[in-house]
């Protein structure tokens, strides 16, 4: 799983690895974006999304004695993070055995994935090996949980065992939430119990390994994805949507996918229109930049879930997708950005419509929105988005 690392290697020449990123993450941006200097600035930005996401487990990733930690999130904005999805993960070994304590918490979902090859080590997805959902464990009157993960359940055990993939390298947890702030998160920890519980002082090599890591994790996690929607724009999915297959890219099961590029002039607004299914679980819109990189969810209204966002009385969502604020509830703010990508999910859900797009401008949204439409003032979205902000920190993110 490992290769040895040269324990007399310098900090200079470790540094020195680091070096040829920018150049090869510059050959994956599009070459419309390497003209303008502003998102050739973003794509390094991408570098140090991946640079924080490696440090993580440089510092404190172990596979005997392991520990969750942010993947992906507004602070290492790679692959794409949901805005109402924390994820964490912990290093593993497919022959260990592990135990996750924790407490439920309120937070809509709660699931946890078993990976396989380690597409920040590797460069390449691959799909989930096993998923499991912390609503199928047993609860105490506290709502706590205890389950054991194993390749076979331990003799004599009776209480919540889950079967471990011999192959899985990773855990993931996902708690995806959506009244931010007001939920109470999940709290859990891991233990690996096949081992001696101390974990002592690591070796020289141990120390080397893990900064030789860095330059590919770093490669890996910036380079990955941005030239993803300009796949989908030379795929004419242009201010369109389609399905988006996330089957082999550690996606959840039983959610569905879709997504599509936009681009607006200023004075020009997207109407996206769903019928919200019957019954689901879940369901939300985001939208990202031309790097893929989700557009900063905290301080602007620039994704909506199914209980921030306002559903019309036909049981139809209708979104406006603007640079510019249309006076309605469910904006959604392109943030600067005169083209990205929409992106929406359904979980566990009826039926998994794909919305509608129309393109309007800006001045006539209130004539392709129902009537009852209810008006947001500029005073309200001020209270808004400085409650959206506070809300988001409130996340247990770190």
């Amino acid at each position: 799983m490992t290769t040895p690392a040269d324990p007399e290697l310098s900090w200079e020449e470790f540094v020195e690895q680091l070096k040829p990123l920018g150049e090869r993450l510059l050959k994956r941006v599009p070459e419309r974006l390497r003209r303008d200097p502003r998102s050739v600035q973003e794509s390094y930005r991408l570098l140090l999304y991946g640079l924080a996401r490696s440090l993580s487990d440089a510092v404190v990733g172990d596979r005997r004695h392991p520990m969750f930690v942010p993947e992906i999130s507004l602070a290492q904005n790679i692959f794409q993070p949901n805005s109402d999805t924390v994820y964490k993960t912990a290093m593993i070994e497919g022959s260990g055995t592990y135990r996750i304590r924790g407490e439920r918490g309120t937070t809509r979902l709660f699931i946890l994935a078993q990976l396989g090859p380690d597409t920040i080590r590797t460069g390449q997805h691959s799909a989930a090996l096993k998923q499991y959902d912390f609503d199928t464990l047993n609860l105490d009157a506290e709502g706590r949980f205890d389950v054991i993960i194993s390749r076979a359940r331990p003799a004599g055990y009776d209480g919540d065992w889950w079967e471990l993939d011999q192959r899985a390298e990773k855990f993931m947890v996902r708690t995806v939430g959506c009244r931010w702030g007001d939920e109470r998160e999940p709290r859990y920890g891991i233990d690996r119990l096949d081992v001696p519980p101390s974990k002592g002082r690591p070796s020289a090599a141990d120390l080397a390994f893990r900064l030789s890591e860095i330059p590919t994790i770093t490669g890996n996690c910036a380079c990955t994805f941005p030239d993803h929607v300009e796949k989908l724009r030379q795929d004419g999915y242009i201010n369109r949507l389609k399905v988006f297959d996330v089957s082999q890219m550690s996606g959840l099961n039983r959610q569905h996918y879709y997504e599509g590029a936009y681009e607006l002039a200023d004075d020009e607004a997207l109407i996206v229109a769903a019928k919200v299914p019957d019954n689901v679980k879940y369901w939300s819109l985001i939208l990202t930049n031309d790097l893929y990189e989700t557009t900063d969810w905290a301080n602007n209204q620039a994704s909506l879930n199914d209980t921030q966002a306002h559903v019309d009385s036909d049981g139809w969502f209708r979104a406006v997708v603007a640079a510019r604020d249309p006076g309605v509830p469910n904006w959604l703010d392109t943030a600067g950005y005169s083209s990205g990508a929409i992106q929406g999910r359904w979980f566990d859900a009826s039926s998994a419509p794909i919305p509608q797009v129309r393109k309007v401008k800006v001045g006539g949204i209130r004539s392709e929105l129902p009537a009852d439409t209810p008006e947001f003032t500029p005073a309200q979205r001020d209270v808004a988005i400085r409650e959206r902000r506070i809300k988001a920190q409130m996340r247990v993110i770190w």
